[in-house]
């Protein structure tokens, strides 16, 4: 029997029409914004200003068609100015597009290899440094155009140079920049309608235009682009110089490149995500095809006497916002560019290089990111971040990159090497050892001196809070424990987390079988479910029946058994809950916990939600003591005011948080499978009144607006519900909402703007938050994918 292959069915012709039309103004806005910027960083580099246009073109047409990210755009970018200009100066114009060509070979050599993940390695405090550092190298060097002058060949001789170039100002020259940089500035800010039609124009356009027209008009008399016959523009040839210097700019052209278009594109994956609802995405980045892409892209643009080519961020934004849907804008793009290189040669000769030279200042100084500065900080990545830009700024891109490399690695050995074991005799005479930070090879010796200090029939508490520990600091730690245990001793080795690992050769032969019939070892929740039953990543044990669940036996820790009965197995587990509080988390939230019975509780937030045991609050919002000023009951409901209801506490709570609190924003979350909406599905008139029917009341608009003709229904990540049960769950996080504004503090505190309301929806099953698209029932998870869900923290 032969089975019929199955065929994809064309687009819709509105829908493909549609695509043609976006990808059209797409690519006319990316060219406006590329033609500027090519000719600046060609100007920069020192090359031939036709080199810039050449890689533009090649990069939209050539990178564009074979790469992997549909809608980034290739082309010169300001991350390989430096490099580019070092090699001109050493080697020459010609030899450097044959550097530019061995480069593009090596690209296809890594994407063959299938190594464009292992590009990404890099720490991005190097990355962002390198950048910063090739940043204010390009702002130094620019700088010497708008005062009217040469650049040095250094940044260090650009600064040490412009005490004299500030002497000899040429005031046409500063002029025209100053121009230039106001209307660049400027532009994204004009107010009003007329404004608002204006920013449709590139803001680098704008500048660069009324800057050329201003001079052209005024009649200044100032160096201009300088466009020479495509017929004498040079072609690459042979290179010569020193094999090792050769080889050397191969390498970082290569590397260079290929990780700033890597980030580039899956910095374009994570706004095309956060921009674009699911039907309109076009597929993931294929991060080898790029890099295939770019690598032929570097071939064609050197052998044809162009700019080495990268995905450039700044264009690839600028592709997306405009509503590209495919990689025939980029395309396009550059076939606009090739147009404009043959036809505009005439208007392009007008504009003035300090207007090109002011343009890329403005893009090397914004290269310089606060966000990644701030992001490093946080990190405790500052070091290698500011070593980095030094190190290119006063040796070179690979030199400073090497250098960041060292000390990352150098930092990463110091905190794996910076581990704390401490020793102290309580007043019951047990010994207590701490051991803070990674147990490694390192810190054995550290290790062995601590625990030879314990007598060998004795008790002991070792306590590791460090989330790894290698072979050695393992095989030292199990053999002073077998030392001491056979010596009569007793021991009792703690996780951070709570997990027990022995007491005694009797509870260590019992823990050992009882994990033999645990599943996994997720100690977070151990204290209340039988975590394992639910997490089985190894899938060799059926899951236990809800009774053996509830069993001492389940529990993974050793426990005294309890009363037999529900009553007991409850009573068993909270039992064991506390006692494990008391011992492992109480030590490490009492500061914190002090601190607030002291200071009293100051949350930012008030989060509605339901009672259903699944919701972890403080699991799926990443936060602590202190945080959340939590109210939960069954539907996550907030009844109206002055509706028929004999509990208040759900408006005092509101009341509470929005006046006396003074909270900056209030969440209402629901969740899937909710029986509170499963019931009020099910709800029937002339069913007997009881308190859970009473109270599910509150939700009847929730129902009638799903019903509404009128009501569109709320989706989920660009989806439908999928069924009434969840649309109706979706719903009612819309329409509580809509009951909190009728609260007067609530409105009170909307009307001020000193209050924010936020709708979440959490699917248990997904385990994925989704949060409310702000004026429309849309749900998404793309704020997570950007700032994580510790966004709805205090």
């Amino acid at each position: 029997m032969k089975s019929t292959p199955t065929t994809t069915s064309p687009p819709p012709v509105g829908r493909a029409s549609g695509d043609l039309s976006a990808d059209l103004s797409a690519s006319i806005a990316v060219f406006l914004i590329a033609l500027p910027l090519s000719l600046g960083i060609a100007l920069a580099t020192g090359a031939p200003l036709q080199a810039g246009l050449v890689a533009a073109a090649v990069g939209g047409i050539v990178a564009g068609r074979l790469g992997g990210a549909p809608l980034q755009v290739s082309g010169p970018a300001a991350g390989l100015t430096v490099v580019t200009a070092e090699l001109i100066q050493h080697y020459g114009w010609r030899t450097t597009c044959a550097i530019t060509v061995l480069a593009g070979c090596c690209q296809l050599g890594l994407a063959a290899l299938r190594t464009a993940r292992s590009a990404l390695m890099v720490s991005p405090a190097i990355v962002h440094g390198m950048l910063a550092g090739i940043g204010v190298t390009i702002a130094l060097a620019q700088l010497h155009i708008v005062l009217g002058g040469t650049p040095q060949s250094s940044a260090v001789a650009n600064v040490l140079g412009l005490p004299d170039q500030l002497a000899d100002l040429h005031p046409v020259a500063l002029g025209i920049s100053v121009l230039t940089l106001v209307v660049l500035l400027g532009w994204p800010r004009l107010p009003g309608r007329i404004g608002q039609a204006l920013r449709k124009v590139p803001a680098a356009l704008a500048a660069v235009a009324t800057a050329t027209a201003f001079a052209a008009l005024a009649g200044l008399s100032l160096p201009r682009v300088d466009l020479p016959s495509w017929r004498s523009h040079a072609l690459p040839e042979v290179p010569e110089g020193p094999v090792l210097g050769l080889i050397a700019a191969v390498l970082t052209i290569t590397l260079v490149g290929s990780v700033e278009s890597l980030l580039s594109a899956v910095a374009t994956d994570k706004l095309i995500t956060a921009e674009r609802t699911t039907d309109k995405r076009p597929a993931r980045a294929d991060l080898n095809r790029e890099l295939r892409g770019q690598g032929a892209a570097n071939i064609v643009s050197g052998a044809l006497g162009g700019l080495p080519i990268t995905g450039v961020a700044v264009r690839s934004v600028a592709n997306v916002k405009s509503g590209a849907m495919s990689r025939r804008s980029s395309m396009m793009h550059g076939f606009w560019v090739l147009l404009a290189a043959g036809l505009l040669v005439p208007l392009l000769d007008l504009i003035p290089l300090a207007a090109l030279a002011a343009l890329v200042m403005a893009v090397g100084v914004q290269m310089v990111n606060i966000t990644h500065l701030r992001t490093v900080t946080r990190h405790r990545e500052s070091l290698v971040y500011a070593t980095t830009i030094v190190a290119v700024v006063l040796g070179g891109v690979l030199e400073g990159v090497a250098i960041g490399i060292a000390v990352a690695v150098a930092l990463a050995l110091h905190r794996l090497a910076r581990t704390r074991i401490t020793v102290e005799r309580l007043d019951s005479g047990v010994h207590r050892v701490w051991a803070r930070g990674q147990l490694t090879f390192l810190a054995v010796p550290r290790l062995s001196r601590v625990l030879n200090q314990i007598p060998g029939n004795g008790h002991a508490v070792i306590e590791l809070d460090g989330s790894f520990m290698d072979h050695a600091a393992y095989e030292t730690l199990q053999d002073w424990r077998n030392s001491h245990l056979a010596h009569g001793g007793s021991l009792e080795v703690t996780g951070r987390s709570g997990a027990r690992i022995a007491e005694t050769e009797q509870a260590q032969r019992t823990e050992r079988a009882e994990r033999g019939a645990q599943r996994g070892d997720h100690q977070c929740c151990r204290p209340w479910t039988p975590w394992q039953n639910h997490c089985d990543h190894r899938g060799t044990v059926a899951r236990t029946a809800p009774e053996a669940a509830g069993s001492p036996d389940a529990s993974p820790a050793p426990a005294p058994d309890p009363p037999a009965g529900p009553r007991g197995r409850g009573a068993g587990q909270l039992a064991n809950g506390i006692s494990a509080f008391q011992r492992d988390t109480a030590p490490h939230v009492r500061e914190e916990l002090a601190r607030l019975a002291r200071e009293g509780q100051r949350p930012s937030q008030l989060f509605l939600t339901c009672a259903d045991s699944r919701l972890v609050t403080s699991m799926i919002t990443a936060s602590g003591p202190g945080d959340l000023f939590t109210v939960r009951n069954v539907g996550n409901l907030v009844p109206l005011p002055g509706a028929e209801s004999t509990d208040d506490s759900v408006a005092a709570a509101i009341e509470y948080a929005v006046d006396v609190l003074q909270v900056d924003s209030i969440t209402v979350c629901g969740h899937s499978g909710c029986g509170a909406m499963q019931a009020l599905l099910n709800s029937a008139p002339g069913m007997p009144m009881t308190p859970l029917r009473r109270w599910l009341r509150h939700g009847l608009p929730s129902l009638e607006r799903m019903g509404s003709r009128h009501h569109a229904w709320a989706r989920i990540s660009g989806r439908l519900p999928a069924d009434a049960v969840e649309q109706l769950c979706l719903t009612n996080v819309v329409q509580q909402l809509e009951h909190l504004k009728a609260h007067e503090s609530v409105a009170r505190r909307l009307a001020e703007g000193t209050l924010e309301l936020h709708g979440m929806y959490f699917h248990v099953g997904e385990a994925q938050a989704y949060l409310l698209s702000e004026g429309q029932d849309f749900f998404d998870c793309r704020v997570f994918d950007t700032v994580g869900a510790g966004s709805l923290r205090g």
